[in-house]
């Protein structure tokens, strides 16, 4: 399967072809649309993808709260299909923590374990070690009203983890935090799924959030899986228009395609304007297409304060943002009668250029890729 890290560990998880349709009033809901996935033992996996796409029900499915209409789900070479949730050893984290507010935090996580009737000194011995990897164990006798957001959220992870799960499913686990602590609390659950090493089926529609933690992530879509791979595949090469436009920042021209001599490729634009590229990229090789939609992100282009350079697209700056890290460059190209606007960021301002000025851009052959025309009528068409 695309997207499989080199010198991988075995499958644990393998989802084929599962299918869930909601019925009801009438109507029939596709949620899921023949999706299929490989989770690696010990791999933090990510769904990812706007609401609605699906993701949450596949999470579900896995768990057993939902039953597939079909397809199949397969964990360690057992059928998890039909086998009831309680059977599955899955830990699993939601939206809610859904903590007991007159429970101190131990006995919030050991909770289950007095449930099962597990002997005394064995719950105390993994409720205290499971603590101290979430960094809770000096405020096991607090109550979770006493303790911050992010606090909380491990020890829900912690009660999640006290049963030494083989799965740990975790359903927008941070969507409840605030910025900030959203940004710490992402990496103390890659820090925690790495020391307990658990295959972990992670659910968000934050893109920053799944890019910074997953080992992969599967780009999800109307029920559809769009593309798996790592975080850097998944950024740097996208395989459709969906992907690139879901996924940061992104830039599209539309264009002609001729392919010239000595491998060059010649890309038109609506205004006319014309740059040539390296048709033996392997971003821009073997397109079959007269026309075109060029993309690239906006770190990919580089502005010049000398309009009219060969090989540069001429445009007006239109506004200029400073975000600390970065300063994006708005940037509106094609003319008054097409107009377009672009997005660039460069590391700092560029000496000598304001708004209003005319500037040229010159776009990293190495990093834009083209994609077929229809693929963004279909996008429009489905946003529309």
């Amino acid at each position: 399967m695309a997207g499989q890290i080199q010198g991988s560990s075995p499958v644990a998880l393998s989802i084929r072809n599962l299918k869930k349709v909601f019925r009801g009033k009438g109507e029939r809901v596709t949620a899921l649309d023949n999706v299929s996935i490989d989770v690696q033992e010990g791999e933090l996996f990510t769904l990812l993808g706007p609401s609605g796409c699906g993701k949450t029900t596949t999470l579900r499915c896995v768990a057993g709260f939902e039953k597939p209409t079909g397809g199949k789900i397969d964990f360690l070479g057992r059928d998890f299909t039909t086998i009831p949730s309680f059977r599955r050893n899955i830990g699993m984290v939601f939206q809610s923590y859904a903590l007991f507010p007159h429970l101190s935090v131990f006995e919030n996580v050991a909770y289950g374990l007095k449930v099962r009737k597990d002997p005394r000194r064995e719950i105390e011995q993994k409720v205290d070690g499971i603590l101290q990897l979430v960094g809770l164990d000096t405020t096991k006798k607090r109550k979770p009203s006493e303790l911050s957001g992010g606090q909380q959220q491990r020890i829900a992870l912690a009660r999640a983890l006290v049963y030494d799960p083989q799965l740990l499913l975790l359903d927008e686990p941070l969507s409840n935090l605030d910025a900030k602590l959203r940004v710490y609390m992402r990496g103390e659950i890659r820090r925690i799924q790495q020391r307990a090493k658990v295959t972990t089926l992670f659910v968000t529609h934050d893109q920053e959030e799944a890019l910074s933690i997953s080992d992969r992530i599967a780009v999800m879509h109307a029920g559809k899986v769009s593309q798996i791979g790592t975080p850097d595949e998944i950024y740097e090469d996208p395989h459709s228009i969906r992907v690139a436009d879901f996924i940061g920042q992104a830039n599209f021209f539309e264009c002609t395609v001729k392919k010239q001599e000595r491998g060059l490729m010649v890309l038109t634009f609506p205004s006319g304007e014309r740059i040539s590229l390296n048709s033996t990229s392997a971003m821009l090789s073997d397109f079959p297409h007269p026309n075109g939609v060029l993309f690239s992100r906006p770190e990919q282009i580089k502005v010049t304060p000398e309009p009219g350079r060969p090989n540069t697209l001429n445009g007006k700056v239109k506004s200029i943002l400073y975000l600390g890290s970065v300063v994006r460059y708005f940037i509106e190209v094609f003319g008054h009668t097409i107009p377009r606007e672009v997005l660039v960021d460069e590391d700092r301002r560029i000496k000598g250029v304001r708004e209003g000025d005319e500037v040229g851009l010159v776009l990293d052959e190495d990093d834009v890729r083209l994609f077929p025309p229809d693929q963004k009528e279909q996008l429009q068409k489905e946003s529309s």
